[in-house]
Formats: structure tokens, sequence, C-alpha cells
């Protein structure tokens, strides 16, 4: 049975799923990720596909990874995913799984504590791919984890894969990582945000929702020094939903700041419940 945990349960030697729909979100868990291994003197691999090499870059530089020295120092790698899945032709099982074990051999002689790969497996989607080749690659990832050396954490779009292959892809991996969520339905998501620390939330809230609110909000206070509120996809925010928000803010001390990011209509809310009124309280535009 697949264990679901969060980005900062991740251990050496993880073989790990990312299931997502928001991409905000999955860049999240990425980030948090790379500067987790970073941090624990490992080598770090981003293969990319969706994003350009220099786009992830900036997305992960934007969430507080040191990546410019990181990439500079040979620490991190953030390249096309083409370069892992296809070099010189098809994509083939074998020629992945070799290249891996090159890296991890190289990461160990390089004094590195252990390899990370995080990958976009949107190049099982190609033509040229096979379902067989993808089933032989995660589990040969999985035996290279077996040893502590290697952790990976491979990323599935459910826009771009088909039920049955992301089911698939959820039973090869021993864990599933995924956002602590505090509500999740249709209509919102309300869920914890490591980079930069705090709540995100998407979708409406209103005052039907102001519990799991308020759970989000008192983590947030417990865990973070400033905390951010991203709202950039919430299409609408109530009068009281907002209040609590910034009650929130007028809570912290002098030296602590809310941030809340969000677009036009939502930061209309907060002007109209004179959320601004509250030192501690900053908005900023949605990216």
């Amino acid at each position: 049975m697949t264990d679901a945990v969060t980005v900062d349960a991740v251990a050496a030697g993880d073989h790990v799923c990312l299931t997502f729909s928001d991409p905000d979100e999955r860049l999240d868990i990425v980030a948090e990720f790379v500067a987790e291994g970073l941090g624990c003197n490992h080598k770090v691999l981003c293969y990319t596909h969706s994003l350009t090499p220099q786009r992830l870059s900036d997305e992960l530089t934007w969430r507080g990874v040191a990546v410019p020295p990181a990439v500079r120092s040979g620490q991190l790698d953030v390249t096309d995913g083409g370069q892992l899945w296809a070099p010189g032709g098809p994509a083939t099982a074998a020629a992945m799984v070799e290249a891996l074990a090159g890296e991890i051999e190289q990461a160990a002689g390089q004094g590195y504590a252990g390899l990370r790969m995080t990958a976009d497996m949107c190049w099982a989607t190609r033509p040229s791919a096979t379902v067989p080749e993808l089933r032989a690659f995660e589990e040969a990832a999985a035996g290279l984890c077996a040893d502590g050396r290697f952790t990976a954490v491979c990323q599935y779009d459910r826009d771009g894969f088909d039920p049955v292959t992301l089911a698939f892809a959820a039973e090869a991996h021993p864990k599933t990582v995924a956002a602590l969520a505090y509500h999740d339905d249709a209509v919102l998501r309300i869920c914890r945000q490591h980079r930069p620390p705090g709540v995100r939330i998407s979708g409406e809230l209103d005052y039907t929702r102001l519990e799991p609110l308020r759970q989000a909000l008192t983590e947030a206070l417990r865990l973070d020094t400033d905390i951010h509120v991203d709202m950039s996809r919430a299409r609408f925010v109530d009068v009281t939903a907002a209040t609590m928000i910034a009650k929130t803010a007028l809570s912290l001390p002098a030296d602590r700041h809310l941030i809340v990011t969000c677009g036009p209509a939502v930061a209309e809310t907060f002007r109209l419940v004179g959320a601004g009124e509250a030192g501690q309280f900053r908005m900023q535009p949605s990216r």
C-alpha cells in the first residue's frame, strides 16, 4: 500500500510519486525537495520538460532556493529532460537507468552524501514512448534507491496522463507526496505552503469554511516567522474570511508580517475590511 507523506517527510532512499493538477503546488513541493537536498549535501538533479530549465530555475529562485551558487558549484543541475530520457534516440528504460547509476557513482566520488533527482515524467506521453518502458524504468529506479544513496520524486501531471497510467504510477512508488490539505473539495482548496512558508488558498472562500481556514492560519502562526498567504488562484473571498485573515495579521508582533498575494478582486475585499490598517499586514499582486 502506498504511503502518503508531506515533502518534509521524504527520506534518503525514498522513491516517491508526485501527481499534481496545480502547477504552483507542484513547484512548491519540488522547491522544498531541492532545498532540503542542497542542505543535506546531496547532489540534486532536476529534469524538466513542461518548463524550460531557465524558467524552472527562476521559479526555484523565487521560492528561496539558492540556485545560482548551487549551479556554479556543481551541486545542482537543472536540465532538459531529454538529456536523460532520450539523449541519442528513443527513450529506453535501460539507457535511463544506466545514466542514473552513473550519476549516483559520480556524486559519491565527488563527496556528496547522496543523489536526489526530481523528474518531470512527461517524456512518457511522447508518441515514441511506451507503457512497458515506463513500467521498466520505475521498477529499475526503485532498485537504485535500495541502498539509500538515491532519492527520487517522479512528477506526473494529471492533465497529461490517463487514469490507468496515473494509477500505475501511484502503485509503482512506495510513497506519494502531496501538500498537507486543510480543506479540499470542488470549490475550495486550503493547503500548507512550504516556500515561501504559509498557506495556499485556491477557489472560493467564504464564511462556511472558517474552521479549516482557522486551522491553517494557526499552524502557520506556530511554524512560520512571516506568514505568506498565497491567494493567487482564489477567485473570491467574502468579508468574513478576509476579516479573519486580517485579524491574524493584527495578532502578530510588530516584527512579523502576514503577506497576502492575490488578484484585484480579492485585494478589493481586503481593502473593504480595512486590512491595510494593521501594520503587520502586507498585500502584493499575483505574479
